[in-house]
């Protein structure tokens, strides 16, 4: 094993000898805005398109009257104007789902469950509209996008049961007269602040179990993706979520953390995201002593051995690196592969990213779609001029749209 790892050689997505560049560009994209028209319409009529936050049950305009513009990534395109609520709104958010969580907290563990079943029920319902905001806002392939709901919606199914077994526990006293029990009960209010790379699972993720025990929740998602989540908290309005157990407020992101912060009403944060971000979360939950849970960034390495099944590491190596654009927690970060495999691995990996289509996520011929914003693709042209400038490259080409507008 060790002889093995010394003959590694060290490639950051191959990107010590193969950087992709774009060569040849194709895939008209005049029509993909009649699709985009036209996706919006199906969202529409379903009544999914929601540009308010949501506190108390009820939508409601930032209190200043601000918006912000909410893009497709792959047109630069205006999609909508959503409220752009800063720390007066996140305190009203607050206030409500501290007062719902002494009603909400009291019901029996199988009403809970019956709520978050039926906001299964209509996600899966609403599948093909939930996908379409989710690619129209984020930029991700739509059969991605389809992945992401029926994921997202898994959550709920399995926390709308796990709240039937939140069970406690009898612990065997040191002392003949004396009974130990422990009664699980929920913290309070939790702070849900969620990414834009998956925009509808990580809110589920969070929700599902804090609904499920008896907590009530207030989300930030992020202002890149507020779409999505606010289709998502009106399916769980429709199935009898009450007022105020759930609230969404988005739009100043630093105002929002610092109220959620600094209440003493929030008994909890959980976060997604970087790991910058989540140390000052975790700084800044010290002054109230709040729980806190943390999912953040990841600095992960494809290892392929010499005993390794080309065509299996090569699926998997794609899949580990390209996922979501490359924009995942999880994705390599860099492919380690031993020499004696290494060139019919890097061949055979070329050659499966060659085949990748890069384009609009509502083209069925795409495979990956574009970044999510200009910072985004600045951060990947720093990487690759990076190496450019320390390493001999091989460029290999990929199809890329015409459209100097999207974040490709």
């Amino acid at each position: 094993m060790a002889k093995a790892m010394m003959t590694l050689r060290r490639a950051a997505a191959l990107g010590a000898r193969h950087i992709l560049t774009a060569s040849s560009r194709v895939v008209p994209l005049r029509h993909m805005s009649a699709d985009a028209g036209a996706a919006m319409e199906k969202i529409r009529a379903a009544g999914l398109l929601r540009t308010q936050g949501l506190i108390a049950g009820q939508w409601v305009d930032a209190y200043d009257g601000k918006t912000i513009e909410v893009q497709n990534p792959a047109t630069g395109d205006v999609l909508a104007n959503v409220s752009c609520m800063g720390s007066r709104e996140t305190s009203d958010a607050i206030a409500s789902a501290n007062s719902t969580f002494y009603s909400w907290s009291k019901l029996t563990a199988n009403e809970r469950s019956k709520a978050l079943r039926k906001w299964y029920d209509l996600i899966i319902a609403h599948k093909e509209e939930l996908a379409l905001l989710m690619t129209l806002e984020q930029g991700k392939p739509l059969k991605e996008a389809l992945g992401e709901v029926n994921y997202g919606a898994s959550f709920l199914e399995y926390f709308a049961e796990e709240a039937k077994r939140i069970y406690g526990d009898i612990i065997p006293p040191t002392l003949s007269d004396r009974r130990l029990l422990v009664l699980k009960q929920p913290v309070g209010v939790v702070g849900a602040i969620t990414p834009w790379n998956f925009p509808l699972a990580m809110i589920t993720r969070k929700v599902g179990p804090a609904l499920a025990c008896g907590c009530t929740v207030v989300v930030k998602p992020s202002e890149f993706t507020p779409l999505t989540a606010l289709a998502a908290a009106d399916l769980a309005l429709q199935a009898g979520i009450p007022a105020g157990a759930l609230n969404v407020v988005m739009g100043n992101a630093p105002e929002i953390g610092d109220a959620l912060l600094q209440s003493t009403q929030v008994r909890t944060i959980t976060f997604t995201g970087s790991t910058a971000v989540g140390k000052k979360l975790m700084a800044g939950s010290a002054n109230t002593v709040k729980k806190v849970s943390l999912e953040l960034g990841g600095n992960a390495p494809c290892i392929v051995f010499d005993d390794a099944d080309i065509d299996v590491a090569v699926k998997g190596s794609l899949a580990a690196k390209f996922r979501n654009s490359g924009q995942t927690c999880v994705c390599a970060n860099r492919i380690l592969v031993q020499e004696g495999i290494y060139e019919k691995f890097a061949s055979a990996f070329i050659k499966a990213v060659q085949s990748l289509h890069v384009g609009n996520g509502l083209e069925e011929s795409t495979s990956q779609g574009p970044l999510i914003n200009e910072a985004a693709v600045q951060k990947v042209e720093k990487f690759i001029n990076d190496a450019t400038s320390k390493v001999f490259l091989i460029t290999i080409s990929m199809h890329f749209p015409p459209n100097p507008e999207g974040m490709y």
